[in-house]
């Protein structure tokens, strides 16, 4: 069972800034062969994707943080982490860490992180 640990997250004024980072340990396969990611789930609303990492480096990103978003990942480290820059009060929602191989059929969660926007 891989274990990601979720950390960055706070609060915020509209227009701040903040990073959110996610280490993964404990699994029994490569990480450095998984997609990355991250997603986020708003009050009374469904998990929704931000962005995603491929094994290779290639990024997808929700239409919603295009420009303001950056994620990245550190193979070394195992750990993938989500630059937020011109955060807006929309962005308020906790934020979850996911690691995922459709090869191996495996999809692991972290336990979220919440990061509030303040207008």
């Amino acid at each position: 069972q891989v274990h990601l640990v979720e950390s960055g997250g706070g609060l915020v004024q509209a227009g701040g800034s903040l990073r959110l980072s996610c280490a993964a340990s404990k699994s029994p396969f490569s990480i450095n062969a998984m997609a990355m990611g991250w997603y986020r789930q708003a009050p009374g609303k469904q998990r929704a994707l931000v962005a995603t990492i491929g094994s290779g480096g290639t990024t997808n990103y929700a239409d919603s943080v295009k420009g303001r978003f950056t994620i990245s990942r550190d193979n070394a480290k195992n750990t993938v982490y989500l630059q937020m820059n011109s955060l807006k009060p929309e962005d308020t929602a906790v934020y979850y860490c996911n690691v995922a191989s459709g090869g191996l059929q495996v999809s692991y969660w972290g336990q979220g992180t919440q990061v509030t926007v303040s207008s």
